[in-house]
């Protein structure tokens, strides 16, 4: 191959390609894998720091408990309609697929314990994680985004008030309490819904329903789907606070900030899900019963 230049001084072609490619991938490197990689390490750094703060304000008294209960409030008005509008239907569909697969094997009676171990092992995070991703954490990241975009951040650094303990720390708490209370109320309103389509619907009988369901559902599969929706509340919090605080370009980089908070802590929740439910089966397997 001809890398020099061309007798008469000009370029050759394929040293213009190359330079062409070296640039375009100087600039993907700088647009999209580094930029990752330091909104990554950013939110560890925040989340750490945060985390840190939330815990050394509620020891030293300084914690701000009355934001705390308001954001708590606030999440709730914000997600409990939608996850009830989602916990129903899936505890339906549930109930109709394990009820056509228990009825072509002839383990009817069994139905009420694959309603349990699904709902509490997996639709009760799952459904968890899409709401703190959807509801509560793009409220969280245009809420602060606003604020920043407003300069209100850079008005209380200047002042000397720091943003984590006034704002991040009561949202991340609050994120946590919700997230499991949100995945308490799924369980419950999953069991109810499969109970009544099985009873209502597939002519099942109360007792087979419950007991099945006690029998094969443990408290550990409760304890779990409750830490899971711990961690969600944590990594969503941390992820919006985050894109809200870094938001930039107006109304325009808020509505930005929102869109990748909601994507990122939909694919970050739904990996660490599946993280967090194989370690748990592979140092607690199931046992026969």
């Amino acid at each position: 191959m001809e890398f020099a230049n061309s007798p008469d001084g000009t370029t050759s072609p394929v040293t213009t390609r190359m330079s062409g490619a070296v640039d375009w991938t100087r600039a993907y490197w700088q647009d999209h894998p580094k930029r990752s990689f330091e909104t990554f390490g950013r939110q560890i750094v925040m989340g750490i720091q945060a985390v840190a703060e939330l815990f050394v304000s509620i020891v030293r008294g300084r914690f701000p408990f009355a934001e705390f209960v308001r954001q708590c409030a606030f999440m709730t008005s914000v997600a409990a309609a939608p996850t009830l509008l989602v916990a129903i239907p899936i505890g339906v569909i549930v109930s109709i697929q394990v009820g056509s697969v228990a009825g072509q094997v002839g383990a009817t009676s069994f139905i009420g314990a694959a309603n349990g171990l699904g709902i509490i092992q997996q639709g009760a995070p799952l459904v968890t994680s899409l709401m703190i991703a959807g509801a509560v954490g793009s409220a969280i990241c245009a809420d602060l985004g606003s604020r920043t975009i407003r300069e209100e951040i850079d008005a209380m650094k200047v002042m000397g008030v720091d943003p984590l303990r006034r704002l991040v720390a009561p949202r991340l708490g609050a994120a946590m309490l919700v997230s499991v209370l949100l995945c308490g109320f799924v369980v419950f309103v999953g069991f109810v819904t499969g109970y009544v389509f099985n009873i209502f619907a597939q002519n099942g009988t109360p007792g087979s329903y419950v007991g099945t369901f006690s029998s094969f559902a443990v408290t550990a599969d409760l304890l779990v789907a409750l830490v899971k929706s711990l961690i969600f509340g944590l990594l969503a919090a941390i992820i919006a606070c985050d894109s809200g605080l870094n938001a930039r370009g107006g109304p325009g980089g808020v509505a930005n900030s929102v869109n990748t908070a909601v994507v990122l802590s939909a694919v970050m929740l739904f990996g660490v899900n599946l993280i967090a439910t194989q370690i748990y089966n592979s140092l607690f397997p199931p046992q026969m019963v």
